[in-house]
């Protein structure tokens, strides 16, 4: 499925999310990631999907949303794996872009040192960049790149599309314990990101069950310390800490809705039981999906999630 939602989304209101790479081909393999480990990992930019196949379900989802009176704030690229990788992502923003709503990209910057995507993402109207780490080693350990990738590049390549974005630009960095919460990396990380200028800096802890197991989110402690040392260097420096909440917007399809949400947006439990409440549906479609083997369903912190079986799964 080539379109999903709308999702609730903690920066982006009403996300209709743009599924334009199929499952895990990612330049990263993230311990953190809520998708599991990547199947596919390169870096070689190519064509996966029909542009004019992304354009016609993205017009069926925003009809349906419009039917159902849902406002959509965004048309999100936030597919299985990472979205410059497709090099007609440009085209598809154009394609989009027609329907007259903002249009988000959510990278992980990994090759942001490419004029061509450099060109692509700034047709967005918002875009977020991946900033976990500005040391080469906890580098690898964190977001495990692909062997052809280079850090100092994709900070460079970070630091030009800031100077020349005329939209919103928004970094992420995701603490993890023991790898990049220490002062000195945060204070790394903080003086870069310094330079560069996102309009939205953003500190993310895991919220979803990660990769690895051994993943964990950075202290309170660590938090609030790497919170200072962004507001020396940075403006409107905000927490991505929280759960974005269990407004799912139901098509009527519970089944269908179930599937495309939970293949890039695993789902907790209460976020399941009122999108099924909302299609009039019941919990026997849940069941069944985890006797087909197309659900799974797994535990974080103390809630219990579901998300769609991937092969990486």
């Amino acid at each position: 499925m080539k379109a999903y939602g709308p999702v609730p989304s903690r920066r982006l209101g009403r996300s209709l999310g743009i599924n334009n790479i199929p499952a895990k081909n990612c330049t990263y393999s993230c311990i953190y990631c809520q998708l599991g480990t990547t199947l596919d990992l390169q870096s070689k930019r190519k064509n996966f999907y029909d542009p004019s196949e992304i354009k016609e379900e993205v017009d069926r989802k925003v009809q349906e949303a419009r039917d159902n009176g849902i406002q959509v704030d965004y048309l999100s690229f936030v597919p299985d794996g990472e979205p410059t990788l497709e090099e007609r992502l440009g085209e598809e923003i154009d394609l989009v872009a027609s329907l007259e709503i903002d249009v988000a990209v959510i990278s992980n910057a990994s090759l942001i040192w490419d004029d061509a995507v450099k060109s692509d993402l700034a047709k967005a109207d918002w875009v977020s960049l991946k900033v976990d780490a500005v040391s080469e080693s906890i580098w690898r350990k964190i977001n495990r790149a692909h062997k052809s990738l280079s850090l100092n590049k994709i900070l460079e390549g970070i630091e030009d599309f800031a100077n020349q974005f005329d939209g919103t630009l928004a970094t992420e960095t995701m603490l993890l314990e023991g790898h990049n919460d220490s002062t000195v990396e945060v204070n790394r990380i903080g003086n870069f990101l310094g330079q560069v200028g996102p309009d939205e800096p953003y500190i993310a802890v895991p919220t979803r069950p990660p990769a690895e197991s051994w993943a964990k989110p950075a202290s309170e402690e660590s938090i609030t310390r790497a919170y200072k040392i962004f507001n020396d260097n940075l403006d409107n420096v905000e927490y991505l800490l929280g759960y974005e909440g269990d407004k799912f917007s139901s098509t009527g399809n519970a089944r269908e809705d179930l599937l495309s949400i939970t293949s890039v947006h695993p789902m907790r439990k209460s976020g399941v039981d009122e999108l099924l409440q909302e299609a009039g549906a019941e919990w026997d479609i849940v069941e069944e999906l985890l006797e087909e083997d197309e659900l799974i369903r797994t535990e974080f912190g103390e809630d219990q999630f579901y998300l769609r079986k991937l092969p990486s799964n």
